[in-house]
């Protein structure tokens, strides 16, 4: 893979150099996007000017795929809601409900009676790096407002539930914990993490082992780091 555009990569497929769409509009960690294994899914609709979609990288020695497709976190979780992988976050649900408005936003998930926000961070990249990995100076990045917007409407919502959660959904296996990146608005941001966790919401975080046969969930806990 090496990226031509902010939504498009060059990829070769058996000799045979292509262009493909590529999930994610920021960088990927700190890492230059030239000569990088690459998993690609292949999507046969007429409408689509661009065939396939990098699905995952491979920035490690092991067989550690890293997942950069943030649309996908989501289906993946609704999955694993569905065949009672993560009973750990919510166990007793008769629905799992998509999109569902809240105040003035709409959260990615209510489990149950359980409203539920997804983030997929792909700023920071806590796997450790192969020999022939190379890496850019770090960029600053900007928090959006939808992010201390959720966390408000999720802290918010316990006025009247028992349970609210922030969901951070790591496509790969972490094996190697870095300094997390700060955005320009480090500070509001950490703030609404703070507060919202004195009001009761819970964070939790879910790491995926990803490969070219599938994906699987790795591991499910209580996340400590906000």
């Amino acid at each position: 893979m090496k990226r031509k555009s902010q939504f498009t990569a060059l990829v070769d497929i058996d000799g045979v150099e292509l262009t493909a769409h590529i999930p994610t509009t920021n960088r990927i960690g700190d890492v230059e996007n030239k000569n990088l294994p690459c998993l690609l899914s292949y999507h046969d609709d007429p409408k689509r000017k661009l065939k396939y979609d990098i699905e995952a990288v491979l920035l490690s020695d092991d067989e550690n795929w890293i997942g950069i497709n943030q649309i996908l976190s989501n289906r993946l979780v609704e999955f694993f809601f569905c065949e009672h992988e993560l009973d750990a976050i919510v166990s007793n649900f008769d629905s799992v409900q998509r999109e569902v408005k809240l105040g003035i936003s709409k959260l990615d998930f209510k489990v149950g009676d359980v409203y539920l926000e997804v983030k997929t961070p792909l700023t920071t990249i806590n796997v450790k790096y192969g020999k022939n990995i190379k890496t850019l100076p770090p960029k600053s990045f900007s928090s959006t407002d939808r992010m201390v917007k959720h966390l408000k409407e999720l802290a918010e919502s316990l006025k009247d539930h028992e349970k609210a959660i922030f969901l951070q959904v790591f496509q790969y296996r972490i094996t190697e914990k870095k300094e997390r990146l700060r955005s320009t608005h480090y500070e509001e941001v950490s703030q609404t993490f703070t507060d919202a966790a004195k009001a009761g919401v819970e964070f939790w975080e879910v790491q995926m082992d990803f490969r070219p046969e599938g994906v699987t969930l790795h591991s499910v806990e209580k996340s400590t780091d906000l």
